[in-house]
């Protein structure tokens, strides 16, 4: 429940944040009707607010499939860093064969594989939600190995003192120590996601707001463009303050001076 502190204190944090935004939307406003910029090359925010009323049923209608996919890419990409990350750090064998290949996996531009996909499975949500896992595993399966690696070697020494068995070193030291750059991991790739979805539509599909984006461009609809943009910004920070939300809930039982933002210009 939020009281009216908790609120207070969530305005004062977001306050910076919104006042620029605010300026920044201002002098765009100012600065088209000024310069007469047409439409067509750069509309101002008035005319792209006005273009989400109008075109609400359609933007959500598009929005509603791109979450979809980007939710199913999600989660396929987290079952499969977490059961990659895992036998990375299990498994000197599965490190030596795997982890070189997910390292070799990012130098190819994910980008000029979108249209293979189209060739190889179709456009449907399958190649979508293959395009959103290139781009996302790897953030989540590096992050989640550093921190696997970084447990106290004196506590694990401790706990097989104890007789604790691999697994339960594992299960009960390793991974929750993980669980903070695991959530790093996590915060990259959900915004990275929308990414991916975009692209995937952009090469083959009939639906999404990356498909929108990019008839409407050809259209010179720009207005509708930045509306699908403004769009997937909102799905993007939404995607993100789920996994903020996640990981203060899953890191609950911690110090919170564990969990304090340090900054260098505060005492």
């Amino acid at each position: 429940m939020i009281t009216s502190t908790s609120l207070r204190a969530l305005i004062v944090n977001w306050l910076p944040a919104i006042v620029v935004t605010v300026l920044l939307i201002v002098m765009w406003e100012v600065l088209v009707d000024v310069l007469d910029v047409q439409r067509w090359l750069l509309p101002a925010p008035s005319v792209i607010i006005a273009e989400m009323f109008d075109s609400f049923g359609f933007l959500m209608g598009n929005t509603r499939i791109t979450m979809f996919e980007i939710l199913v890419g999600f989660s396929v990409s987290i079952m499969l860093a977490v059961s990659l990350a895992s036998g990375i750090v299990w498994s000197r064998t599965i490190e030596r064969t795997i982890y070189p290949l997910i390292i070799a996996s990012q130098t190819i531009p994910i980008i000029t594989l979108a249209p293979l996909l189209i060739i190889w499975v179709g456009t449907d949500m399958m190649s979508k939600v293959i395009v959103i896992v290139l781009f996302t595993f790897f953030p989540i399966v590096i992050s989640l190995v550093s921190g696997l690696r970084s447990v106290d070697k004196e506590m694990v020494d401790m706990l097989r003192t104890l007789g604790a068995s691999p697994w339960q070193t594992f299960t009960k030291l390793m991974i929750p120590s993980a669980l903070p750059s695991f959530f790093a991991g996590l915060k990259v790739a959900s915004v990275v996601s929308v990414i991916g979805a975009v692209i995937g539509e952009w090469f083959g599909s009939s639906s999404g707001l990356g498909w929108l984006m990019k008839i409407a461009g050809g259209q010179f609809q720009t207005a509708r463009v930045f509306a699908a943009i403004v769009v997937l910004s909102i799905l993007a920070m939404a995607l993100f303050a789920a996994v903020v939300a996640v990981e203060k809930w899953s890191l609950r039982k911690y110090p919170p001076t564990a969990n304090r933002v340090i900054r260098l210009g505060e005492s």
